[in-house]
């Protein structure tokens, strides 16, 4: 933690290491049983609706002329020539030149020719790269390493607590993985834990699994904040992460061998808060070749092949 603020901090942000003197001073309603130290942000912190922002930026886009169509990516048409590698490999590279895209309540199929390809595609991405031919090489080879982002489920519980923290309440992520928020003005909350690799749900439906609510995430809830004791559930919503099964970081820029797909996905729940850089990053690839505002070279998708995981701690 000390080594992350020491990061934070050099890039400007404002932020405190707190002991739990400071922090049971500061927020009375804490328990800070088995806390050695936290981590708070002094200022430009805060939430925002996922949903209104993406529709913000839809329409910002559309009346710059984007067209935006609804519809499964089915099949890639590319080409593809051999070439020999500077150590002497011989590998196939490939561009795709057109889509085939399935369109909403139609059984017809619409090709889109096309430059680049960008796979945004999130839970999906890694379905997405296999239909582009990606990891269906020799194993242990880079025509062979697969794009590892699969779609986890995971669980947002929201719940009533009359007697629960008041306004000046952070978002708090415990020890124990369980994190939570205020929402709104009227002691509502939302929160939730991910499931360890033993418990991970069965993704292939958005069902809401209350149990996990009672079993695994009430109990750290309640034991870092009593007043917890008394909440009660009113609602709860399931989605998907587009889980990087390797390191939980994202996969940002081109494939080595597909040349004209760039990938922009493998966030792992932090994708929103990443958009913005993200889409610049991959902006700045394709029309300039490399990154420029930031080096997200760890990022590319040559760390699968190559066994160099980006890795962080106290990531929640």
């Amino acid at each position: 933690m000390e080594n992350n603020v020491r990061v934070q901090r050099q890039e400007g942000a404002k932020v405190c290491l707190m002991s739990p003197e400071q922090l049971r001073n500061k927020f009375p309603w804490i328990n800070t049983d088995g806390v050695a130290l936290g981590s708070y942000g002094l200022e430009g912190e805060g939430w925002f609706d996922p949903w209104c922002l993406l529709q913000g930026l839809r329409r910002k886009v559309q009346s710059m002329g984007v067209l935006i169509c609804h519809g499964e990516v089915t099949r890639f048409v590319s080409s593809s020539n051999r070439v020999e590698t500077t150590s002497g490999e011989e590998v196939t590279l490939k561009r795709i030149h057109e889509v085939h895209v399935k369109m909403d309540h139609s059984v017809e199929y619409q090709p889109v020719e096309c430059a680049i390809v960008i796979n945004a595609a999130g839970a999906w991405s890694g379905q997405i790269a296999e239909l582009a031919g990606i990891g269906k090489g020799p194993p242990g080879t880079l025509q062979g390493t697969k794009l590892p982002v699969e779609p986890r489920k995971r669980y947002v519980y929201s719940w009533h607590c009359p007697q629960g923290p008041g306004l000046e309440t952070p978002l708090v992520a415990d020890t124990s993985g369980a994190y939570f928020r205020r929402e709104g003005l009227g002691n509502n909350y939302l929160g939730g834990c991910s499931p360890t690799e033993e418990e991970e749900p069965d993704p292939g439906n958005l069902e809401v699994d209350h149990d996990f609510f009672q079993n695994k995430v009430w109990p750290p809830l309640a034991q870092r904040v009593p007043a917890f004791e008394s909440l009660k559930v009113r609602s709860a919503w399931a989605g998907y992460y587009d889980y990087n099964t390797f390191d939980q970081n994202g996969v940002v820029g081109p494939h080595p061998l597909v040349v004209n797909m760039y990938f922009a996905t493998g966030f792992s729940g932090h994708g929103l808060q990443q958009a913005p850089a993200v889409g610049r990053a991959v902006a700045e690839m394709v029309l300039e070749g490399h990154f420029q505002t930031i080096n997200l070279s760890p990022l590319l998708f040559t760390r699968f092949y190559l066994g160099e995981k980006v890795q962080e701690h106290n990531i929640f």
